[in-house]
């Protein structure tokens, strides 16, 4: 439960401002079908951040203990400093043939390689070798997150300050990456 609960927290909050949740903003305002919308960016997160997780629990199981404290330490600390960096999602506008489904499943699955939150589920992958569950808190973190861009965006934006939700989630994110570099010292 430990590692669902922890993928949620850290991916609902790395994702608020990101680029990902701005592209869910500009797709629901796009197609004006925010089903369809959320369906793509569940369809495009699962197997995205299912073969992140499976690749860090990979990872562990074949490097040592110091090794992966390591690289999780200083991710964590990276993400930690990426997040307070404001994202810019910088779509193009105009007719899609795809609609709205195919459309959000193919950009989000593309936008999403290389983010900080595929990054963070491969190193939760690798930190609780629990593969199904850190997918599963993943999933569902973003979806949480990327359902206030699609259902709520505007309005949100008006009222909570950006900037404040990226510095709890970098703290967080130096949280882990300090209790990271505590535990690579032990080994």
């Amino acid at each position: 439960m430990e590692a669902f609960n922890t993928s949620f927290i850290v991916v609902a909050l790395a994702e608020m401002g990101d680029k990902t949740q701005l592209l869910a903003f500009s797709l629901s305002s796009r197609f004006r079908r925010p089903w369809p919308v959320m369906a793509g960016i569940l369809t495009a997160t699962i197997v995205n951040h299912a073969l992140s997780a499976w690749g860090g629990a990979w990872a562990a199981a074949y490097f040592s203990p110091k090794i992966v404290a390591t690289a999780l330490a200083l991710s964590f600390l990276g993400f930690g400093v990426w997040t307070l960096v404001p994202d810019k999602y910088e779509g193009r506008q105009g007719p899609s043939r795809f609609g709205p489904f195919l459309t959000t499943t193919a950009v989000f699955f593309l936008v999403e390689i290389g983010d900080k939150t595929q990054l963070a589920t491969m190193a939760l992958g690798a930190k609780f070798g629990a593969p199904m569950a850190i997918t599963a808190g993943t999933t569902l973190g973003m979806m949480a997150s990327d359902g206030f861009g699609v259902f709520l965006g505007e309005r949100v934006a008006q009222r909570i300050p950006m900037h404040w939700i990226r510095r709890v989630t970098a703290a967080l994110f130096f949280a882990f990456g300090g209790w990271s570099a505590v535990m690579a010292a032990r080994y």
